[in-house]
């Protein structure tokens, strides 16, 4: 069966497979190519006749992920200009009126893509829930400061993507009006920013904030610092005009190779004292505050009432930045005399070391320092978005995805969870999860996924007025906590103004 939907700017036909129809690769802005490749996304031209979306479209370009983390990370690359395009999964008996989930996805903001196949849209279909997925601009095209060119591109393909939705979701009976965004990593940034932003209001209703944090932003003048050094290495003015002539392999290879140098040295004097280089280098392109879409910290924002009406569920992997440190090698190589001394290089305060070590009999120098930036990356953001967002009356819930992989001593690593919230623990899954991940978590959190899409509420307790409780997804037994671990996030600084 090959169903057929009339959408704004012609038909498409997709296909149906176990009682679910996908329309794949639909393009909602037009192809950002020669003079637009710097521009704000466009809608895209009408077509005549059906179109074919039985096929994932093009992927963002990309330099691909260094190794160890080709192999741990799925992430197709598909050439192709109309490469800001989405995909849509809908129940094929049809219907109206369904709860429509919008996801982006992750990547430091240089890499991923909507063709990753754990991000198939199947098992949230099978569910009851219009599943939309979007690609949009990447690295130096979606992110970099350029002159002439407006700022955060990617962010303005995020909201085009939101505004095709809200046009033509109802086509795959969706509700326009019942629209969750969700996204990890890069992606969840990237919806706490949307959340903040007055040009992404009445876009959606509910929002899920995986890994995330309202605090990826950086300085447009640190950013510009990435820019120029892109353009030198490619020998062109960092202008729209410059950057617009060159060939787009040499591009990405040009800002693949300025960021592995940030990721070796991220010197604050060099890339920005308070935001480039204060991600340890690992995203040395970002959305940046530029006086027009984005106006202050996302978090500020926040705390001052942006958001309040929006239902927002956050939360992260008990051990994210192990999938940074353990493969490569930085944790079996530090040393106890070493770790003090790391943690005054990243910003932190040494006696971390000491604190965290009390609470963890057994824990090597490299699993401290993993947990401690573990918190200093994404649990802390996250308590403090959490905070911020329930203490002007919105609506709140955080979960901690708890469960370990045995891969590569991986643990409870960053992205660990995304297969088991689309309910997909398929070969790009196991990657990460290995070949036994259990199927009865995947049902629990995927069910708590579509449970707060339909009704703002996964199932546990409302975080705010004085309760911080926080589901910790786990097997054989999931269970939730009041406060986790009061002592040592209390060493934190949670001042956010």
């Amino acid at each position: 069966m090959q169903p057929t939907v009339v959408l704004s700017a012609g038909k498409v036909r997709g296909s149906t497979v176990d009682g679910v129809s996908s329309f794949l690769g639909i393009p909602y802005a037009a192809a950002p190519t020669g003079a637009a490749a710097f521009a704000a996304p466009r809608p895209p031209a009408p077509w005549d006749g059906v179109r074919d979306a039985t096929a994932y479209g093009p992927t963002a370009p990309q330099p691909g992920y260094d190794p160890p983390y080709d192999r741990l990370l799925a992430n197709p690359l598909i050439d192709g200009a109309d490469y800001l395009n989405l995909n849509v999964w809908t129940p094929a008996e049809g219907g109206e009126g369904l709860p429509v989930m919008v996801w982006l996805h992750g990547g430091a903001f240089r890499n991923g893509s909507n063709a990753v196949p754990t991000y198939d849209g199947q098992a949230f279909a099978r569910d009851g829930v219009v599943l939309v997925s979007a690609n949009y601009r990447l690295g130096l095209l979606g992110f970099g400061v350029v002159e002439g060119a407006p700022a955060n591109r990617g962010l303005l393909d995020q909201i085009a993507a939101l505004s095709w939705v809200r046009e033509n979701v109802a086509a795959f009976g969706g509700d326009p009006d019942q629209v969750t965004v969700f996204g990890e990593s890069a992606g969840g940034m990237s919806v706490a920013t949307l959340i903040s932003i007055p040009a992404a209001r009445g876009l959606f209703q509910r929002a899920i904030v995986q890994s995330g944090s309202a605090e990826a932003v950086a300085e447009q003048a640190d950013a510009a610092l990435v820019t120029r050094e892109v353009a030198k290495r490619l020998g062109v003015e960092p202008t729209a005009e410059g950057l617009g002539g060159v060939e787009l392999a040499k591009l990405v290879a040009a800002q693949g190779a300025v960021a592995s140098e940030l990721r070796a040295q991220p010197d604050p004097l060099r890339w920005g004292r308070t935001t480039i280089a204060a991600g340890g280098g690992i995203m040395p392109f970002l959305p940046v505050i530029d006086g027009e879409l984005i106006t202050r910290l996302p978090l500020h924002a926040i705390i001052d009432g942006a958001g309040r009406d929006i239902d927002l569920l956050t939360g992260t992997t008990s051990e994210e930045f192990r999938l940074f440190m353990v493969p490569s090698g930085i944790t079996a190589a530090m040393t106890a005399e070493a770790l003090p001394p790391t943690l005054v290089r990243l910003g932190l305060s040494p006696e971390l070391a000491a604190v965290y070590a009390a609470g963890r009999p057994g824990y090597s120098p490299g699993d401290l320092l993993a947990a401690i930036v573990t918190d200093n990356f994404f649990t802390m953001p996250t308590v403090r978005l959490a905070d911020a967002h329930a203490s002007t009356g919105g609506k709140s819930f955080v979960y901690e995805f708890a469960w370990r992989s045995a891969v590569g001593g991986l643990g409870a690593c960053h992205a660990l969870e995304l297969g088991f919230v689309f309910d997909s623990l398929g070969e790009a899954a196991a990657l990460l999860t290995g070949p036994d991940a259990p199927q009865e978590l995947a049902d629990e959190v995927h069910a708590a996924w579509v449970a707060f899409a339909k009704t703002g509420d996964p199932g546990w307790g409302r975080y705010g007025n004085g309760a911080r409780p926080v589901l910790r997804f786990d097997h054989p037994e999931s269970r939730q906590l009041e406060n986790p671990r009061p002592d040592e996030l209390a060493r934190w600084t949670v001042e956010t103004h």
